[in-house]
């Protein structure tokens, strides 16, 4: 059942759990998170990066996401990650994605501003619901001081003029997680999301989830985050289990004989993570209100 992302963190933010956004980066995996999903009878939010987007094709990206997502039997909304720049927004809106991410954390506020409400004018009339990014989630841990790691985190009063400004669906907030492998335990300020929270009427979004401690997640959720983003740790499992597969049979070239077992590793990393968010279950909640 495909859908937009807005629907459903909307009915997270109510319920007081998180959506599953899992990157998918080749056929497998993409089987991997719906099997999940539907294993677990959750909805999810399917996700294509500029590294998937890159690597594929947009064309192959959203005929394999679209065709999944209409064809699983729980919610599932087709996002971009990432969304570098309008033009690549507009490309991905006429694909067929029902929900985009705009990117311009990297931007002065007031670039920011403009760059995402432009992107929410043409996506709104179209049924397409737009995230969009404050503060700067780094691409990994760097040795830093406390003080420089803050400056790059959401600042709760620039949030909420943002979204006056934008009015723009969901939010990913920087508190203190990286994309990619951590050097060391994460460290999250949940007060500052408090402060976000309390002041932001719309569902909130964390990035750079993968390793971060379940605590942390749940803790989070708590505070008021709705879109949870799970790549590496995908990725890690995806990957380990095939060098294994690999190394037990050298002689094997049959790629479905590798491939499968990783499949497997990925769909149950997910379905841990769908536990995790508390979104197992909830795909009749979601499908009553899209309905």
């Amino acid at each position: 059942m495909l859908v937009d992302a807005a629907s459903l963190l909307r009915q997270a933010a109510r319920g007081g759990w998180a959506v599953g956004a899992f990157n998918c980066n080749n056929m497998e995996i993409l089987q991997a998170i719906i099997r999940a999903a539907e294993a677990e009878n959750a909805p999810v939010i399917v996700q294509a990066s500029q590294g998937a987007i890159k690597y594929a094709g947009l064309e192959y990206i959203a005929a394999m996401a679209l065709y999944a997502a209409r064809a699983a039997r729980v919610p599932v909304a087709v996002h971009l990650d990432h969304g570098t720049s309008f033009e690549q927004v507009v490309r991905c809106l006429r694909a067929g994605f029902t929900s985009v991410m705009i990117d311009g954390s990297h931007l002065p506020l007031g670039d920011n501003i403009a760059l995402t409400r432009r992107v929410v004018e043409v996506a709104r009339p179209v049924g397409v619901s737009v995230e969009a990014e404050l503060g700067r989630i780094g691409g990994a841990e760097d040795d830093i001081s406390v003080e420089e790691r803050e400056a790059f985190f959401t600042d709760p009063d620039e949030a909420a003029y943002f979204v006056r400004e934008t009015q723009v669906d969901s939010l990913a907030v920087a508190i203190g997680t990286v994309h990619g492998r951590y050097k060391g335990t994460p460290r999250l300020d949940f007060e500052r999301l408090r402060r976000i929270r309390a002041l932001v009427d719309i569902p909130l979004v964390l990035h750079g989830s993968s390793g971060v401690p379940d605590d942390a997640i749940r803790e989070a959720i708590v505070c008021g985050i709705s879109k949870v983003n799970i790549d590496t740790d995908i990725r890690q499992a995806f990957v380990e289990t095939l060098r294994r597969a690999l190394a037990e049979a050298p002689d094997e070239i049959d790629p479905r004989k590798v491939l499968g077992p990783a499949r497997d590793a990925a769909t149950a990393v997910i379905r841990g993570k769908i536990r995790l968010f508390g979104s197992s279950g909830r795909a009749q909640d979601v499908r009553e209100v899209a309905l």
